[in-house]
């Protein structure tokens, strides 16, 4: 297979930051197109030292994946070979309160993106998809088998893309969906990492909030929603990847493309997952800090148990998880403590 042309979607983010890295070190040139709604620029520029120090070429376009000028001059100025699309919105609790922007957003927009994709003959796509397409699943682990109904309008608006690929087989389309649930780290070489706006996610809060308690402010009190689960230590259990090893997953999925694999899907699981409690009290060993942590009663809606199987990810792809959470701890918390970008 000689050197591929990739181009990535939502590449000044965090997920799409990473992978772009990811095949820069690894024999591609990269193509980025971000809008910086949600993307950091700092992303881009370290993305182009990167490019430069491993010889590979690298080009950044400002530009929305439904604009129709912006991407027909990005697919004119690069012999694209194929698609890494991560743009996306991908807040469950907006999406309740907004369902117009993830539709218009994920699914409208991607629609367009497809279609100018089969006008310049690029028929190969890998998609950051999502578990949250399964819904509230019958069995654990989740497999690829299982009914997909999601229960809130995100997941929707991700299943309708991986349906919309499904009919674009008619044009010669050929796509890996990849789907998984938390994402959490940074990279290893801390060039990189979780910078949203605003943080959402647990692991980087939890240890925003170590930082400010290290620094003698006071740090948010975090609350464990149940510990009467039926779990090992009570707590809820969820699947987690690091960013890095999903990363990966994707460049082995553009291979399977490449060697003439056809449309199929994957979960990237960990077939085990972590609890809550073993999140925070993996976090208080990494930063040697006491986090605050209190127990109040469930959340409604909340399953004892979210993980999905990696089965035919292994079988198929070569993929299986090789960090632990240890590693999403402490490469975020290296992190964090770096602040790289001065945005805290």
């Amino acid at each position: 297979m000689g050197k591929k042309n990739i181009l990535v979607t939502g590449a000044a983010g965090y997920i799409g930051s990473h992978t772009a890295k990811y095949l820069l070190e690894n024999n591609y040139d990269a193509v980025l197109v971000d809008n910086y709604v949600l993307g950091n620029v700092e992303a881009k520029d370290e993305l182009q030292k990167i490019a430069d120090e491993n010889g590979a070429k690298f080009k950044a376009y400002n530009a929305d994946i439904s604009d129709r000028e912006k991407m027909n001059t990005v697919f004119k100025e690069n012999e694209i070979d194929a698609l890494v699309h991560f743009a996306a919105f991908s807040q469950v609790g907006e999406s309740v309160i907004d369902p117009y922007k993830y539709y218009i957003n994920n699914t409208s927009k991607t629609a367009v993106l497809l279609d100018i994709m089969r006008n310049y003959g690029v028929n190969k796509i890998v998609f950051s998809s999502t578990a949250a397409t399964y819904g509230e699943p019958e069995v654990i682990p989740i497999t690829e088998n299982l009914k997909q109904n999601p229960i809130n309008p995100y997941g929707q608006s991700k299943l309708m893309i991986e349906k919309i690929m499904d009919d674009a087989k008619i044009y010669g389309l050929k796509s890996i969906r990849l789907r998984y649930f938390n994402v959490a780290g940074a990279s290893s070489d801390t060039r990189l990492g979780e910078e949203h706006r605003p943080e959402t996610h647990l692991i980087p809060n939890i240890l925003y909030s170590a930082l400010a308690q290290k620094n003698g402010e006071n740090g948010k009190a975090f609350k464990i929603f149940g510990n009467d689960y039926n779990t090992p230590d009570g707590t809820c259990v969820r699947d987690y990847i690091h960013v890095e090893d999903l990363a990966r997953a994707h460049e082995l999925a553009l291979k399977k493309l490449f060697n003439g694999g056809e449309t199929s899907y994957y979960n990237l699981g960990s077939n085990s997952g972590y609890s809550v409690k073993e999140v925070f009290d993996t976090a208080k060993k990494v930063t040697e800090i006491d986090i605050k942590v209190e127990i109040a009663p469930r959340r409604e809606g909340d399953p004892a148990t979210l993980i999905a199987s990696n089965k035919k990810a292994k079988e198929e792809l070569g993929f299986e998880p090789h960090k632990t959470l240890v590693d999403m701890i402490q490469t975020t918390w290296n992190w964090i403590q770096n602040d790289k970008w001065k945005k805290h």
